[in-house]
């Protein structure tokens, strides 16, 4: 199976990127990116699909969408943000049986999950996404909490966004959460969308190729294997197995966006660590986090 595609490789229809069950063997998460041009608007029907919407980059995005039961559309507007390294955007969830449409001039990113309970709509300003440090050392990252448990009212999906200055390692200790074990262990499927960029305050030539990698490998006799490098738009897609480290490369800032849900009857992101890398945990104590971070707004 393949479960690495470079940029391009998803693209179809009006999508840059489309993750959905027409890849074989994929199941409970989806991924939609767009590049939206004046004059143009994408248009979802109503389908059994949670969705949590937000702007890569550019400006405002308009989202109207009209919920189950509804004459009229209502109307919530994004503001965009420079690019991915510029600190976290507004974000809006939308529950199942929700027709939506989007008009504005940018880059726009969907989260999907098939859902079957009809949650309320959430707008989540900029200002009010949580944001933490998480690791230490040249382990930390900047974590983006738009769509945890805690964070967000959803009903199947766990969403976060991610970024890794340069030179720094995320997912570390490799971890999995392939097997459901209450309260240890989570059963989820993850996809990684990845940007990437020269990092802040850098000379570079003006052939910069700004690059980050991902690993993942076996957890027991389901074949996996990828050691990728990444650049802006590919993705990753893990259904089961270890996974990490996620890289960036020196001289280059990583950005990602996970999208995780599963069959579990909870909705919860319960890991085991890679016995052979779980002592790394221990160093953290020991060290600072990255100055850098967190990685926000210029």
């Amino acid at each position: 199976m393949k479960w690495f595609f470079k940029a391009g490789e998803l693209a179809q229809d009006n999508w840059d990127v489309l993750v959905d069950a027409s890849i074989a063997g994929w199941q409970h998460t989806g991924l939609r990116v767009a590049t939206i041009s004046s004059g143009q608007t994408l248009h979802l029907a109503a389908d059994g699909l949670e969705r949590l919407i937000l702007p890569l980059e550019g400006d405002i995005l308009e989202v109207e969408y009209r919920l189950e039961g509804d004459d009229h559309f209502a109307s919530a507007p994004l503001r965009g943000r420079k690019s991915v390294f510029h600190g976290p955007t507004d974000t809006l969830y939308l529950p199942v049986a929700t027709e939506i449409r989007v008009t504005g001039i940018g880059r726009v990113i969907m989260a999907e999950a098939p859902a079957k309970n009809s949650k309320p709509v959430k707008f989540t300003s900029a200002e009010d996404v949580p944001v933490f440090v998480r690791g230490a050392g040249r382990e930390s990252r900047t974590v983006h909490d738009i769509g945890g448990a805690e964070a967000l009212n959803a009903d199947r999906f766990i969403v976060v966004e991610v970024v890794v200055p340069s030179g720094n390692w995320s997912g570390i200790p490799a971890h999995k959460h392939d097997t459901y074990i209450p309260g240890v262990e989570s059963n989820l499927e993850e996809i990684y969308y990845f940007e990437t960029a020269v990092t802040r305050g850098a000379g570079h030539p003006v052939n910069a190729d700004p690059t980050g990698y991902l690993r993942a490998y076996a957890s027991d006799e389901r074949p996996i294997d990828i050691t990728a490098e990444v650049r802006s738009g590919d993705v990753g897609l893990i259904p089961y197995g270890w996974h990490g480290p996620v890289m960036a490369t020196p001289g280059s800032d990583l950005y990602f966006l996970n999208v995780m849900a599963g069959p579990d009857p909870d909705r919860s992101w319960n890991i085991t660590d890679d016995p052979n890398q779980a002592w790394i945990r221990e160093t953290w104590h020991h060290q600072d986090q990255d100055p850098r971070l967190p990685y926000t707004a210029e």
